[in-house]
């Protein structure tokens, strides 16, 4: 086992890593910003050390500082989290080339899976199926607009390299496909330094379900049981939950299949995310694989009872799963909200900021991951997010009940939040019946907002 982790990004991920590796009885060094010089897993772990400014490009992607400082603490592995560099394929062969553990995929199975169009065309020929689309990376606007009319419209513009909704644009007609197109790569190129897209159908308003898989070097591979994820807004998701309650007993192992399928395709090793679009006669279509652990992974683990970092880094560090298939079973159901530091009402403008006073909701069923405290300040700098409130019960409505009173407690004081936007979806009918899909958000917003709004005048 590992001695020493550096842990390569920071927030509320960098304090589920460090609370791991304590209980493994690892130690760890925190890779901070200027920044984050006052953050939580700056104070908690074993070492820390200021690696740049607060500009993440000269520091948490700092790719050189990194392998550095991680030589010169003599850590064994580097831990990257989600986000930063945690699928950057350059980073994990200079990791690699340094003789120091990369926690996730080794850079050959990251290049494969991360290059979207060839995962794509790998899944194809292992029969996962996949949305129809084009047959490689696009040349320019008008391959694009050659593959939209085979395929049909509308279709969805799509940067092969990175993830996290950025690089994607959507083309109704003929009209609209040169500015997707182009509005596309430039986001992709300025995102993720690689401006190649590729083109797939537009399946309108669908499910998002994803399943999580691990995989260890001695060829064991399972999956974990899926997340619904279409609660999104702008292709960033904010609540998840698990099981999907949209799928049957049939569909259910249907789609456990293709994602071990899709795993087993590139001997897949480390944790991982089989991610797929379920349309509206419930075929299901592969769409890309994450080699990471997920934003999500706590309402994985509520419902399975198993800790995914640990066996994360357990792989990582050659030993075999804990696990094998037979043992997973899905009890219960489980939500997660993710709380972000923005004002709905203000089309979502981030809200940085100090906070004075903190609360956290607690109970029974009830855990909250975050790197907040009263006193700190919420950065500028990076994503909103700042906490994720995570439920669990024995089925869907009790799970829903129990996310309402947590909300009900969290308190957060000095920032604009949208922990009372998420209570309200809590009570929207089309939500309480699972009628939801990832267009759920773009209807319903405004009159969510509306209501909100109304209610405080009451």
């Amino acid at each position: 086992m590992f001695k020493k982790v550096l842990i390569a990004n920071r927030g509320e991920i960098a304090m589920r890593i460090l609370r791991c590796c304590q209980e493994m009885g690892i130690d760890t060094v925190m890779a901070y910003s200027t920044e984050d010089k006052n953050s939580l897993p700056v104070q908690f772990a074993t070492e820390s050390v200021c690696i740049g400014p607060a500009q993440a490009v000269k520091s948490y992607l700092n790719q050189d500082v990194l392998i550095e400082t991680a030589k010169v603490y003599h850590c064994d592995a580097i831990h990257p989290g989600y986000g930063f560099l945690s699928e950057n394929v350059d980073f994990a062969e200079k990791c690699e080339k340094n003789g120091i553990t990369f926690i996730g995929p080794s850079s050959k199975m990251i290049r494969q899976m991360g290059d979207k169009q060839s995962a794509r065309a790998l899944m194809k020929k292992h029969g996962v199926p996949v949305v129809p689309g084009s047959d490689g990376i696009l040349k320019d606007w008008k391959d694009a607009a050659k593959a939209a009319a085979k395929v049909g419209y509308p279709v969805l513009v799509k940067a092969s390299a990175g993830g996290g909704g950025r690089g994607m644009r959507t083309a109704f007609d003929e009209s609209e496909i040169r500015n997707a197109y182009e509005s596309a790569q430039a986001e992709a190129s300025a995102a993720f330094g690689d401006g190649s897209l590729y083109l797939e159908k537009l399946i309108l308003h669908p499910h998002h379900i994803e399943v999580q898989i691990l995989g260890d070097t001695k060829g064991n591979i399972i999956q974990f049981g899926e997340r619904d994820c279409s609660m999104q807004r702008r292709n960033q998701k904010l609540m998840e939950e698990s099981p999907a309650s949209i799928l049957n007993p049939k569909q259910r192992e249907a789609i456990h299949r293709a994602a071990l399928k899709a795993a087993k395709a590139v001997h897949y090793v480390s944790a991982g995310t089989v991610e797929f679009v379920l349309d509206r006669e419930n075929h299901f279509y592969f769409i890309e694989m994450n080699t990471r652990i997920q934003v999500e992974h706590p309402v994985t683990e509520a419902v399975t009872g198993v800790d995914l970092i640990r066996e994360q880094i357990r792989i990582a560090a050659g030993l075999p799963l804990s696990y094998k298939q037979s043992d997973i079973h899905l009890n219960g159901h489980a939500i997660e909200c993710r709380i972000n530091a923005e004002n709905p009402a203000k089309n979502f403008a981030p809200c940085p900021g100090e906070i004075p006073f903190l609360h956290f909701p607690a109970g029974n069923g009830v855990r909250v991951e975050s790197a907040l405290y009263s006193g700190c300040k919420v950065s500028p700098y990076y994503d909103s997010m700042i906490a994720k409130v995570i439920v669990h019960a024995p089925g869907r409505l009790e799970a829903i009940r129990k996310m309402r009173v947590a909300l009900e407690e969290m308190t957060i004081e000095g920032i604009d939040t949208n922990i009372d936007f998420l209570y309200l979806i809590l009570f929207n009918n089309d939500y309480l019946t699972g009628n939801i899909d990832t267009g759920f958000l773009e209807k319903n917003t405004d009159a969510i907002i509306r209501w909100g709004e109304e209610s405080r005048k009451v």
